[in-house]
């Protein structure tokens, strides 16, 4: 019995030994985080153009729809933007009805058609958005802003973000009288992006009386990278 129970401790010794991580061979080490902000101006926009058209049969409130939107994408084209720039991304027939005395009157029906454009060239903007409201188009929204070189401005804030972590890593160390060795890991703490908020004068209300140009404020992009860096010092 004794035997047994000799082996049986000699067996968990020798699990508990294998399963001992590794890294704790590395010594003591250093956590610290780092971030940057990369700041560029958008050279960039996507809007979401609509036409919406009512009429008392759904085949007239198509025609109508289709007839208002050909004007508006014939501007698009005129415009010189490129096909893939020029995406739909709702096209919708509904019925809608009046409500009096407890009672549901069918009015008509309504036919919209809405297009998501991408315009590279900000400072053509207020003219595009002007000409198809003025070819026909009722609804102007979800006006964003972006970097055509986004991936290099991420890249760019990476870095620095990487350099923040190792100058708080060398400042911590100092203040304990050690030194960094070597880096043991560096961990990129990703998060979703923070599309940037659209900035317009007019978009939706009154847009059927969009008589001039309108003004177009883009501000600036934001782009942040976090990371940990784990490392080893002496």
């Amino acid at each position: 019995m004794r035997i047994l129970l000799f082996v049986l401790c000699l067996s968990v010794a020798t699990l508990v030994n294998a399963q001992t991580p590794s890294s704790s061979s590395e010594g003591p080490v250093v956590v610290t985080h780092g971030e940057a902000v990369v700041k560029r101006a958008p050279d960039r926009a996507w809007v979401t153009i609509a036409a919406e058209s009512r009429a008392r049969t759904p085949a007239e409130a198509q025609k109508a729809n289709a007839d208002a939107m050909s004007a508006v994408m014939a501007k698009l084209k005129a415009a010189a933007l490129p096909t893939e720039a020029i995406r739909t991304v709702g096209l919708d027939l509904q019925p809608e009805f009046d409500y009096a005395n407890n009672r549901q009157t069918l009015r008509g029906y309504l036919s919209r058609n809405a297009v998501e454009i991408r315009v590279d060239d900000l400072s053509r903007l207020g003219s595009i958005l002007e000409g198809t409201v003025s070819a026909g188009a009722t609804n102007v929204s979800g006006v964003r802003f972006d970097v055509k070189e986004r991936d290099a401005a991420e890249r760019e804030a990476l870095r620095l973000a990487v350099a923040d972590a190792r100058a708080r890593a060398d400042a911590a160390v100092a203040g304990a009288g050690v030194k960094v060795e070597r880096i043991l890991r560096i961990e990129e703490e990703r998060s979703m992006p923070i599309a940037p908020q659209p900035r317009m004068a007019m978009m939706q209300e009154n847009v059927r009386v969009m008589a001039s140009e309108p003004p177009v404020a883009p501000g600036e992009i934001e782009i942040r990278s976090r990371v940990t860096l784990t490392a080893v010092i002496r």
